[in-house]
């Protein structure tokens, strides 16, 4: 069998595709799996490192509005289609998996025109462009949100790392704050804003160092590695405040925390859920408003808070954060709340339904 897949640029697009060729491997270890990229994306770094193929194709960004350049799409867009058509007949696919991005409309306009049968996954509640296509194509159409606004779409949840799915918070949560330097009889706090950092949660924790310290609480603040070197320990009287630009093993960092402070991309709200820890989301300023419908059913629900960008200061964590956080029962009860709404296995869910579409498409050519 061969799959291809298809979810470049950002790793909210690429992050599930490689959980999907994970779950695919342990179901058939045997399998070829090639993913497309372009040379923009992330993609150029973590396939590599996860041990897949990559194939690059043109990126061809899609104007969101009539703009001159939609005039310049056409033809970039052919030439993309005909690369990826070339890539699927090269490795001889049997079927293309989607997930967005610039990379996904030529996937699925090449697997189109070649037979090659389409699955589209789209983890967001708006549907981008891409996947909106995608699924005119297919039948094979599964969303990451109860509530995504896709034609025929049927809600699997989000595929997530093993690592993350199958995390025992409980049991790792001594050692993983040992790990970070962290005590292991105080309340902790995880805070992150996604791979670089957010500039005014790193700003609201920060100035608020002082009243952590006054309500007994840790603080693991992931920074971004654009505003910071190296570690560093903010401990004072006893409670740890570490910084950190970076972290490798979310999954030890999930473990040692007891709640989250951090944004609310689509890929974020699921890990959360899936290993049940409540978080206060934040979410992006800007954009569609995708950030806060990630986040709301987890916070209906009671596994999290919800607070606007331009809200979170230093009094507005002293006054939300700190009483819940050393709170047993209450975090007990949205650690339940959120886990409630994850989905831990849509990595091995979509893996089925992917080999399924395969051999239906063999015994239809039989």
């Amino acid at each position: 069998m061969m799959v291809v897949l298809a979810g470049g640029g950002t790793a909210g697009h690429i992050e599930p595709a490689l959980a999907l060729a994970d779950a695919l491997r342990r179901a058939e270890p045997q399998i070829g799996i090639t993913c497309l990229g372009t040379e923009r994306g992330l993609e150029t770094r973590l396939v590599p490192l996860r041990g897949y193929d990559l194939a690059m194709v043109p990126a061809v960004p899609l104007p969101r509005a009539l703009t001159p350049k939609l005039l310049t799409v056409p033809g970039r867009l052919a030439g993309a289609i005909s690369a990826a058509a070339g890539i699927l007949d090269r490795v001889r696919a049997d079927v293309l998996v989607g997930f967005g991005g610039y990379v996904a409309t030529p996937g699925y306009g090449g697997a189109w025109r070649r037979g090659v049968p389409i699955v589209v996954h789209e983890a967001n509640p708006k549907a981008g462009l891409a996947n909106r296509l995608g699924a005119r194509l297919t039948d094979h159409v599964f969303t990451g949100h109860p509530d995504a606004q896709l034609s025929g779409g049927r809600y699997i949840g989000i595929p997530i790392r093993e690592q993350i799915s199958q995390l025992d918070r409980l049991a790792l949560g001594d050692k993983s704050r040992a790990h970070f330097g962290l005590r292991d009889d105080l309340p902790t706090l995880l805070v992150f804003g996604g791979s670089q950092g957010a500039r005014s949660i790193n700003q609201a924790v920060t100035d608020a160092r002082p009243l952590f310290r006054q309500a007994g609480v840790q603080v693991l603040h992931v920074v971004g590695p654009k505003n910071a070197a190296e570690p560093e320990d903010h401990t004072a009287d006893g409670v740890p405040f570490i910084t950190v630009p970076y972290v490798d093993r979310m999954d030890l960092a999930y473990a040692a925390a007891d709640m989250a402070l951090c944004r609310a991309g689509a890929l974020t709200c699921a890990e959360l859920a899936a290993v049940g820890l409540p978080a206060v989301y934040v979410p992006l300023p800007h954009g569609n408003g995708e950030q806060r419908l990630n986040a709301e059913p987890i916070v209906s629900a009671g596994g999290g808070l919800l607070v606007d960008d331009s809200q979170l200061t230093a009094e507005w964590i002293r006054d939300n954060v700190l009483g819940v956080l050393t709170d047993t029962d209450r975090v007990v009860g949205m650690s339940e709340a959120a886990s409630s709404t994850g989905r831990r296995n849509a990595d091995d869910e979509l893996a089925h339904i992917v080999l399924n579409v395969i051999r239906e498409k063999r015994s239809e050519g039989r």
